[in-house]
């Protein structure tokens, strides 16, 4: 099973990183944040009860970090009991091969997602054209190929449950990519919004490095449907989360969270949309 496994041709290492890389914060008792370079994955569970989850899979060649900062909250020899991934782009899925070679566990992710982590099919390209910083003229240089998980990755009930994650309902969050998801809890109003929209401005390099916390919408640079991302913004707003962990930038909590999320989704055309670049119409 593991032969059909693989990155995209253009898969690599690439040299960016902030002031959180490889820093955790402990959100909630059972909600982990970890910075990867520039790109957060979560652990979801309680480190008392051993059982948890990984939602996403950090940037290309990070297995070993991924791997440690479990090993640190959950205990040598403790794998997930399953992979979510928001969504398919190589910041999410860089150390996917390797994690699933050593946990052999099963991967989550939405149905029209599939043809990404299949090798099936590419993302649009990376628009180094879009309004933003130094980041989004980098970015034709990311790997953008699709991954092949072959028959390790499978679509998410149906139903909106979220497998091994009790409490939790996936939401369809598109416009980032089709078949982006983000994950909510009830009880708690607890979300891990992936890329759906994040906390600091992706396209700008020094933003990056510093990690300044901003709501912004999703990086502009990937971001090819803009009305759809609009709505899912509004659709998240719309549940009042007390806490987000988003894929970029520092969690955001309270009122704070309430207030800018808030002002995101009535001002999201004149905050998240950029003024020009090739995916605007």
């Amino acid at each position: 099973m593991e032969k059909n496994m693989s990155y995209g041709s253009d898969y690599k290492y690439v040299p960016a990183t902030s002031i959180g890389s490889g820093i955790g914060i402990e959100v909630l008792p059972d909600l982990y944040s970890h910075t990867v370079q520039i790109v957060n994955i979560c652990l979801v569970g309680d480190p008392n009860k051993k059982d948890f989850v990984l939602v996403d899979a950090g940037m290309p060649e990070s297995a070993d970090e991924i791997i440690s900062a479990t090993e640190e909250r959950f205990g040598a020899n403790t794998p997930p009991k399953a992979i979510i991934l928001t969504h398919g782009h190589f910041d999410h899925v860089g150390a996917i091969v390797e994690l699933v070679k050593y946990w052999n566990v099963p991967v989550y992710a939405h149905e029209l997602e599939l043809p990404y982590l299949t090798g099936k099919k590419k993302y649009p390209e990376p628009d180094a054209t879009v309004e933003g910083g130094m980041v989004a003229k980098m970015s034709p240089m990311f790997p953008n190929e699709p991954v092949q998980l072959g028959d390790h990755v499978q679509a998410l009930p149906a139903d909106g449950s979220v497998p091994e994650m009790p409490g939790f309902k996936w939401i369809h969050t598109p416009g980032h990519t089709v078949g982006h998801i983000s994950l909510f809890r009830e009880q708690d109003r607890a979300l891990i919004a992936g890329d759906a929209f994040i906390t600091v401005k992706q396209e700008y390099l020094h933003k990056v490095l510093t990690q300044e916390q901003e709501i912004s919408g999703p990086p502009r640079y990937l971001t090819p449907d803009w009305k759809a991302a609009k709505e899912s913004v509004q659709k998240l707003e719309a549940l009042k989360p007390s806490v987000a962990v988003t894929g970029h930038g520092l969690p955001m909590a309270g009122e704070l969270l309430a207030t800018s999320l808030d002002k995101l989704a009535r001002e999201f055309d004149q905050i998240a949309v950029p003024d020009y670049g090739k995916y605007l119409n």
